[in-house]
């Protein structure tokens, strides 16, 4: 496995990989647990979302980053953070992001360590990482967990009107 530094050739596979990968959340937990009118107002546009938030990951003038894990030259995942320049102790994981058929090869792992060691050099403290809190993040949770991070209970709720 190589990690290394984004470059603008990885945009489509990363928009792709992205929407690979949270899809099942979008379509097959959280559309049929708020119902059409709150999904199609939360996240309607989900894919469109995605291909405008991770065209703006990397902007290393603006403190935001991504570094690609590629196995046998395949881009299999990738990680964004970012560094606030106005609490430079704080760093945060933006998104995560591995392929279905190279989970549990502990790339997750890689690439959030890589991540981790580039905020430590940038004067990072602590960092921040979120995921959902229903099943379909209940692996993702699991995996924060294991590399130490702390889980904050929160709860958000939508109501139709």
């Amino acid at each position: 496995m190589l990690i290394r530094s984004y470059v603008h050739s990885d945009l489509s596979r990363l928009i792709e990989l992205t929407i690979e990968t949270f899809g099942p959340f979008y379509e097959d937990s959280f559309r049929p647990l708020v119902g059409e009118l709150i999904f199609s107002i939360q996240h309607g546009n989900w894919r469109d979302d995605y291909r405008k938030q991770v065209a703006g990951l990397h902007d290393p003038d603006s403190c935001k980053y991504v570094a690609v894990a590629e196995e046998d030259d395949v881009l299999a995942g990738y990680v964004a953070w970012t560094v606030d320049p106005a609490r430079p102790v704080h760093g945060t994981i933006t998104i995560l992001a591995v392929a279905a058929e190279h989970r549990r090869e502990a790339l997750g792992t890689a690439l959030c360590e890589h991540a981790f060691d580039a905020m430590r050099a940038q004067g990072a403290e602590m960092v921040e990482i979120g995921t959902g809190g229903d099943d379909f993040h209940a692996p993702a949770r699991a995996f924060y967990e294991s590399l130490g991070c702390i889980k904050l209970p929160l709860a958000v709720y939508f109501r139709t009107l």
